[in-house]
């Protein structure tokens, strides 16, 4: 009796037990959703107070059981958003809510606690340090895409830059959907102004090295796709230089709803490289202006409708008087001297106009169709008349190995329209993101073109014959291009989990996480008749075993529409000794198959996160059309001439080296290889062939405070191929020195306000920059000089030298 009594007292408490455990408990479920009303994936919502975490599934639900106290802190975190805190009042039972995230205003210091998962081949990359970044071009954008894995460049003065060993033209770049051009006639960093990308008013960046999506244009290397901000609130900011200036304003005007229903954007850019290119060998007179205005301006006059406009106008001005250069080189036993006196002048002009319009209908919250316009307008002059008389001599006997004079004229005159008409459809399905758009563009070209180039060396023009004056060079160009392209694509992002009903939000744990994309693009042009069409897949998963890894493959096949630049193909008339251009109507496009495996592995080191990339990429490319690089300027050979293929692979680590900073390190390795299609010709190097590099992006704040920022970046890579001018692409025989520079920059808050409130003064930022902190002499290309032996020298033209930099950046 005494046994029951006692076994009935013991099964009583613990059912108390038990019940007053479960009344501490509460259940709370919900959805994550952000501005759009979309759902957001992989959002971490977690309760420091009591250790626990969930994330949010493919459709944003989420569910997680905790204790009950007079207070519950939970937290909503994702990066590109910011986080959102719910506290909660003794909550009991099962309690359901949507949260809503909201995108993070880039001028704002963010602690990062989780980083965006990479599900695709493009990479967001992170642009809250943009302004404090030392540059050179003052084109901040494209000099973060030149640090990347994959990317290289060989000079600081020119925002181009080549992808896994493509050219300069085989960079896609998209601003709100819109396809952009650069201009047409630059051949030295010296011309390049502004870029068409305002780093003040962008957004979000998106960049792909390869096995990009079917959505993306007919390039054969990389896209660039940029998202310019709507402002949240009226913002400005004012930014001055030695090397230019920018202001920036943002409009948002008053509303009820999160998201203002009107706002716009302007800004203005100043660019003058002057005091840079004083640092150059060649002295002489440089008067370079570069002005930029940008608007972007964007109003929903309801929840159904939106209509954006983006305009720009570019104004870019290079005038250059030399007056002399010597220039040393060669080994510490073997010094050559080259000196030149130069009479003339150089005189160009890039003017641009590029527009976008677009009107936006939202069906419900899952389907989106969109109209969208675009114009391109581009003048281009390029005029030169330079006279040169130069020496070469062995410095160690003295022995003169070259005198003579040398010309050059060029009168190039372009401009180019492209008008284009762009539909697209977006629908959203529980698992599905379905997208289709088709393009008309219309282009139309002007060109006239005249260059000689005259060398005299000791009283013999080269080259010398004994019946007719002959110069080294002479091209004469007049042409007028007509054309229509058609585009399209359509692709499907679906995303389902395994392991475990996607539906179930509390084993999300245990689930497997896919995301695959597939789609086919076509496009038609109307001057050579050519159709093509695209195929392209990628997949990405998130193993069960292990949430913080990430594996994606991707393959595609991509082409490289021409455009006026690789139609133009050269002839040498025997008779006239001029070399005639003529458009080659029966070009086909470039092609590229891509193959790539990746992996990404997120961690946490000294309690900061940090990410590893590793990309392993082969590219097989055929239909290739072979060029010569000669600083930023690339010339074809006008016709499908040759095949090859790229093979290589890149690494990054990205993390808080430092606690609140950003840094990354990147080590690339690559081959590129082409050989002529026809009979068995050996294989030789592309002129990209940059066979390794490392990159490092470093920050941190000065001991004791976080008033003091320094940013260092540094850059050792590969020479590229090169050889004797007029010699074929298969005879680059050289190869260029390696390319080593770092540039530092410090930059001081000297004034941060304790709130804000309407248009107000924010910060003050003082900068110091020391470019090419080393002086580290990089050669950009070399100049040939041929004596009366036909024997050729190779003369670098060397990059710039160590300046200093001051700016002020002013944030309201």
């Amino acid at each position: 009796m005494i046994n029951n009594t006692a076994r009935f007292i013991l099964l009583t408490a613990m059912f108390l037990v038990h019940t007053v455990l479960l009344a501490d408990n509460f259940t709370l479920k919900g959805k994550v959703v952000d501005e759009d009303n979309n759902a957001v994936e992989l959002v971490t919502v977690s309760c420091v107070q009591q250790a626990k975490m969930v994330m949010t599934n493919l459709k944003g639900e989420f569910s997680i059981t905790l204790q009950s106290a007079d207070s519950v802190v939970v937290n909503f975190s994702m990066i590109g958003y910011k986080t959102r805190t719910r506290v909660l009042r003794k909550p009991r039972g099962t309690l359901t809510f949507v949260v809503t995230l909201h995108p993070q205003d880039a001028l704002q210091e963010v602690t990062v606690t989780e980083r965006r998962r990479q599900t695709s081949a493009t990479e967001q990359l992170d642009i809250k340090d943009l302004r404090q970044t030392p540059s050179v071009t003052g084109n901040a954008v494209e000099e973060l895409i030149q640090q990347q894995a994959g990317v290289s460049t060989h000079n600081e003065m020119s925002s181009q830059y080549n992808v896994r060993g493509g050219s300069f033209d085989e960079n896609a770049v998209y601003i709100n959907n819109i396809e952009v051009y650069r201009p047409l006639l630059v051949r030295s960093g010296q011309q390049e102004g502004l870029s068409v990308i305002n780093s003040d008013m962008v957004e979000k960046i998106g960049f792909s090295t390869g096995g990009f999506e079917a959505k993306y244009g007919d390039k054969m290397s990389s896209v660039l796709d940029i998202t310019y901000r709507r402002p949240q609130r009226t913002e400005a900011n004012l930014t001055a230089s030695l090397l230019g200036g920018s202001a920036y304003i943002g409009y948002a005007a008053p509303s009820q709803h999160s998201t203002p229903k009107f706002t716009m954007s302007h800004g203005v850019r100043y660019k003058t490289n002057r005091y840079l290119l004083g640092s150059l060998e060649t002295t002489g007179e440089y008067r370079p202006n570069f002005l930029d205005y940008q608007t972007y301006i964007s109003w929903k006059p309801s929840q159904r409708w939106s209509i954006d406009i983006i305009g720009n106008i570019s104004e870019n001005h290079y005038n250059f008087k030399p007056k002399d250069r010597e220039t040393s080189f060669g080994t510490m036993e073997d010094v050559k001297s080259f000196k030149v006196y130069f009479d003339g002048q150089e005189k160009d002009i890039f003017r641009t106009v590029f527009g976008t319009a677009s009107i936006a209908r939202h069906f419900g919250d899952s389907t989106t169709v969109k109209i969208l316009a675009s114009a391109f307008h581009t003048k281009e002059q390029e005029t030169y008349d330079i006279q040169g008389q130069y020496w070469l001599d062995d410095t160690q006997t003295s022995e003169q190995l070259g005198v003579g004079t040398y010309m050059e004229h060029a009168r190039n005159y372009l401009t180019a329209d492209v008008q284009s008409v762009k539909a697209m459809v977006n629908h959203k399905l529980s698992k599905h993101d379905i997208e289709a758009a088709a393009t008309l563009k219309w282009e139309r070209i002007k060109e006239m073109s005249r260059e000689y180039e005259m060398r005299d060396s000791s009283g013999y023009s080269v080259p010398h014959t004994t019946d007719r004056l002959d110069l080294i060079y002479t091209l004469s160009s007049r042409h007028r291009m007509s054309s229509r392209r058609i585009e399209g694509y359509l692709q499907d992002t679906y995303r389902w989990a395994s392991g475990g009903h996607a539906e179930n939000t509390d084993n999300s744990d245990s689930q497997t996480f896919y995301t695959l994309n597939y789609g086919l693009r076509f496009s038609h042009w109307s001057w050579s008749g050519e159709t093509t069409v695209s195929p392209r897949l990628s997949l990405a998963i998130v193993p069960s075993w292990n949430h913080d890894v990430t594996l994606r493959v991707a393959t595609g096949l991509y082409y490289q529409a021409p455009f006026f630049k690789e139609l133009r193909d050269t002839t040498l008339n025997q008779a006239s000794g001029i070399t005639e251009v003529t458009l080659n109507d029966h070009i086909k496009s470039q092609r590229s198959l891509h193959f790539i495996a990746a992996m990404d592995y997120r961690f946490r080191l000294m309690e900061r996160p940090f990410r590893f990339t590793a990309e392993a990429y082969y590219k097989y490319l055929s239909n290739l059309i072979p060029y010569n690089v000669q600083n930023v300027k690339t010339t074809y050979y006008g016709q499908n001439l040759c095949k090859g293929y790229t093979a290589g692979i890149d690494l990054k680590l990205y993390g808080e080296f430092v606690p609140g900073t950003d840094s990354w390190i990147t080590f690339s390795l690559m081959k590129a290889q082409q050989q002529f299609d026809s009979g068995h010709s050996p294989s030789f190097p592309l002129p990209t062939d940059q066979r390794w590099a490392i990159n490092l992006h470093f920050t941190d704040y000065f001991p004791g405070t976080d008033r003091w920022k320094m940013t260092l970046r540094l850059a050792y890579a590969d020479g590229l191929p090169f050889g004797a001018p007029h010699r074929g692409i298969e005879q680059q025989n050289f190869r260029a020195p390696v390319y080593k520079r770092a540039d530092i920059g410090m930059a001081y808050l000297a004034y941060k306000s304790p709130g804000i409130h309407g248009l107000s003064l924010r910060s003050i930022w003082l900068g110091l920059d020391c470019l090419n902190l080393f002086g580290i002499s990089n050669v950009n290309s070399y100049y040939w000089v041929t004596d009366v032996m036909s024997r050729q020298w190779a003369v670098p033209n060397y990059l710039t030298g160590r300046q200093i930099n001051g700016k002020l950046t002013i944030e309201f």
